[in-house]
């Protein structure tokens, strides 16, 4: 990590404030036996909420490298009967597609896809690229987010999985993935043109808001899981697992099962000077699952996911002309505090999120996402 995070800090050995929180959470999540026991525990906590019910538990799925070993550790390690939910926004990886298909029919489990109205979505990410920030996959991440608690809800279902480890992403700087409901329908009215479908419990679309957030996990008691913060997980060692398990393929990329990506990456790299690498590898040398050496090496060089054929593929799947996305995206550069946001609610709020990440009500990582991830 370096000094192109806003909100970075070093101490007096050169250490910074992203490996201070890395070792906290090391020490808050721990594996080995400790691990193995917490996951037994949360498994016997999803096993007795899902009594009686077709499922215990909803986990999300994109085909990925994470995702798919979870939903395999879930099935087959600890015995839960998960209903995998996959977010679809136009823009798959085909690899991606059939590692989901592959993965359930070859595990007994359920897949329901969520497909966002395509005009709602391609409308969210055209105005992203005009508000001219770097956190361009808002409108996914959002989604996401509600296709999860829309199933859950709708099942009846307490749980919900989420296959995303500290130790092998690290967690994003909060100027270059800004979560925040509010936020997304600021820039969505400043610069969109569809409008957005209004939010119920079971069909959310792309609202989450604090008061949707209130609904879900106070009223519905949904809790979410980050399995893999307790599972001696190795990325270099899954591949194999997971092609002799599963049929599994590698997507291209980290990531590379969102095709959009490719954009996502060559915009950060060459209008915002934003390598997301630096928080991935980081988080791999702070794990001992990658050198500093090799990492350094790495970023050296332009990401593979960064392919110009799938990137002209994306702009011409938005409806946009070369000419047409470059004007675009030739604007300022901007970040989420140039819109109506959420943020300075958020800070008066520390102590009470901080609590209700510590029971799982909100994500683990979220209170120190948006408190000790820069600003």
């Amino acid at each position: 990590m370096d000094t192109t995070v806003p909100g970075i800090q070093f101490d007096a050995h050169g250490e910074c404030n992203f490996c201070l929180l890395h070792d906290k959470m090391d020490q808050a999540f721990p594996l080995g036996e400790a691990g193995r026991k917490k996951v037994q525990e949360l498994a016997a906590d999803i096993k007795r909420l899902g009594k009686g019910r077709k499922y215990d538990c909803v986990l999300g799925v994109s085909g990925g490298r994470d995702s798919s070993f979870t939903l395999w550790y879930c099935v087959t390690q600890l015995g839960l009967r998960p209903l995998a939910v996959h977010f679809n926004d136009g823009f798959g990886n085909p690899v991606a597609g059939e590692n989901m298909l592959k993965a359930c029919r070859k595990l007994g489990v359920e897949m329901r896809t969520i497909t966002s109205d395509w005009r709602e979505s391609k409308d969210l990410k055209i105005a992203f690229l005009k508000a001219s920030t770097p956190d361009m996959e808002e409108g996914t991440d959002v989604g996401i987010a509600t296709a999860l608690y829309g199933v859950a809800a709708k099942e009846g279902i307490q749980r919900i999985i989420i296959g995303q480890s500290f130790r092998t992403e690290g967690i994003a700087p909060l100027s270059w993935n800004y979560l925040d409901g509010k936020y997304l329908k600021a820039v969505h009215e400043r610069f969109g043109s569809v409008p957005l479908r209004a939010w119920s419990p079971n069909d959310p679309g792309f609202n989450l808001g604090l008061k949707e957030m209130f609904y879900y996990t106070f009223v519905r008691r949904i809790k979410t899981v980050t399995l893999l913060y307790h599972v001696d997980y190795v990325r270099s060692e899954v591949d194999e697992l997971l092609a002799r398990e599963l049929d599994w393929q590698n997507p291209g990329a980290h990531y590379f099962d969102d095709l959009y990506q490719s954009v996502i990456y060559y915009l950060n790299r060459t209008k915002f000077n934003i390598d997301r690498r630096l928080f991935n590898y980081s988080a791999l040398v702070r794990s001992g699952q990658m050198s500093r050496e090799t990492a350094l090496e790495r970023t050296a060089k332009i990401n593979s996911i960064e392919d110009p054929r799938v990137i002209d593929l994306c702009i011409k799947r938005l409806g946009l002309t070369r000419q047409e996305f470059d004007q675009i995206v030739a604007t300022p550069p901007r970040t989420f505090h140039d819109y109506p946001n959420n943020y300075r609610l958020i800070r008066k709020l520390r102590w009470p999120i901080q609590a209700l990440s510590h029971l799982n009500l909100l994500p683990e990582s979220a209170y120190d996402k948006y408190f000790n991830c820069g600003t």
